[in-house]
Parts: C-alpha cells; sequence; structure tokens
C-alpha cells in the first residue's frame, strides 16, 4: 500500500498555530487506500501549540512579533524530508495556506490575511525530491492517483 504524508492538523490534531486544526471531512476516504504518515513540520521542529502565527518574508519566516524563525521551518522541512525518503514517499496531503505545507498559496507576509501565489518550506523540500503535493482541497484528486495505480 503507498505511503503517504498528511498534515496532521488535517486529522483534527491540534497541532495549528491557534492550537486549533483543520479538520478535513471526507478525511477518512483515504484509510482504506494508503498509509497515512502523519506530520506537522511546525511542531515536530519543536514549536509549541499554541504559538505566535509565522508568515514567508523574502525567504524568511517571520511570527508576528516579528522574531526570525525561519531556522524552525527549515528544520521541520528537513525532518519530513528525511521521513518522505526512508519510507519511499511519492505523494502527500498538505494544509494549504501554511508557511511550512502551503502548495499554491501562502500569505504574503503581511498579516493581513492576504494570499499569494507560492509554496511553503516543507512543500519546497518535497517537490525538490520529486514528490507530488496536494492540497486538502486536492483530495479527489490524491485519490485517483492511489486508486489508478
Amino acid at each position: 500500500m503507498e505511503k503517504v504524508l498528511i498534515s496532521a492538523c488535517l486529522l483534527g490534531e491540534n497541532t495549528k498555530y491557534n492550537g486549533k486544526n483543520n479538520y478535513l471531512k471526507g478525511i477518512e476516504k483515504l484509510f482504506p487506500i494508503c498509509d497515512l504518515i502523519i506530520i506537522c513540520p511546525e511542531v515536530m521542529s519543536g514549536m509549541k501549540t499554541p504559538r505566535n502565527p509565522s508568515e514567508i518574508q523574502n525567504d524568511k519566516v517571520i511570527n508576528s512579533q516579528n522574531k526570525d524563525v525561519t531556522h524552525f521551518f527549515h528544520s521541520g522541512a528537513a525532518l519530513v524530508s528525511y521521513i518522505a525518503k526512508e519510507n519511499n514517499v511519492k505523494y502527500a496531503l498538505l494544509k494549504e495556506n501554511s508557511p511550512s505545507c502551503g502548495v499554491h498559496k501562502i500569505y504574503d507576509g503581511s498579516f493581513t490575511s492576504k494570499l499569494i501565489d507560492g509554496q511553503g518550506m516543507t512543500t519546497r523540500a518535497l517537490i525538490k525530491m520529486g514528490i507530488q503535493v496536494f492540497s486538502e482541497k486536492e483530495i479527489d484528486f490524491l485519490i485517483q492517483k492511489l486508486t489508478n495505480q
């Protein structure tokens, strides 16, 4: 069975910066067709929950208190990349808009809720490894990939 990385918050784990989650309705469709490897790059890197929100600004990650937290995001991306390599992962389902997991969109760094085209730090690392990354809005495309193999 194919192994798939998945953002912990999509499974209902309270790993978001505000201590909440992004539970994805319909996520249970994945259970019988793949082995999920649950990840949260931010928590894995040592960041606490809850924590100050962070956004990418010019390839650095800055939190809402204007503190550079880039090292946490690079560390999280490296840990997830290692897990992906060790498990021969080909696919990931990650949380859109996140500075770690954003697939197509991230916040613009102004802390004004403005989205721009871009990818989170972990998503960038996974794509460089050749892993196909889907956002939670693309779960049906992932299911299609997994069932047509």
